[in-house]
């Protein structure tokens, strides 16, 4: 590895050598497959594969992240608006060292079809790089409720060291490399709950 790193770099996301994403369709498109075949024709509405305009672009808004601690109340990052973004910035999460804890992310999505959605975040302890997070959410299709994505649980560090303040850098991206939303937060691991 060299010297030099760019963040930017840590949160583009990988690809799998060999892979790459199928030829691109519209949700109009998906829905016109098989239509004489009514029940696929069901199922695909469920999974919201409606004809609509082939103009659409797929927008994915994330309307919160949260995380999940057992026997407590989630805590909950509104990422919808500007405002909650901004909001963000100026404030910094408790996570009691050693807990057990999952991230979870509720989004919409609008337009058309989103392939390949992930997640990706860098993590940075007095500006050093301590983790990276790349999640694949999947592929969604538009729908007027929104989606939730659990991640796979994780534990908190814990000890004397791990103790402090940590920012984030968060970014959504799909296959296409849309940046569906890039945002800072940070937290702190402490001793006990504040």
């Amino acid at each position: 590895m060299s010297g030099h790193h760019d963040d930017h770099d840590d949160l583009n996301p990988t690809f799998t050598t060999g892979y790459k994403p199928g030829a691109k369709k519209t949700a109009a498109e998906l829905a016109q497959l098989d239509a004489q075949d009514e029940s696929l024709q069901k199922w695909k509405a469920s999974l919201g594969l409606k004809a609509q305009g082939a103009s659409d672009k797929a927008r994915v808004i994330i309307e919160s992240m949260s995380l999940e601690v057992p026997d407590r109340a989630d805590v909950v990052m509104r990422t919808g608006t500007e405002e909650d973004l901004k909001r963000l910035t100026q404030i910094s999460m408790t996570i009691k060292e050693g807990v057990d804890y999952r991230l979870k992310v509720k989004f919409r999505v609008e337009g058309d079809v989103v392939s390949g959605l992930k997640y990706l975040h860098l993590v940075k302890r007095m500006g050093m790089k301590v983790d990276r997070t790349e999640e694949m959410l999947g592929s969604y299709g538009p729908a007027p409720q929104p989606y939730e994505k659990k991640f796979l649980p994780e534990e908190a560090p814990k000890g004397m060291t791990a103790r402090g303040h940590y920012n984030v850098q968060s970014r959504f991206v799909d296959d296409d490399n849309v940046t569906h939303l890039l945002f800072n937060w940070s937290f702190d691991i402490k001793k006990d709950w504040d």
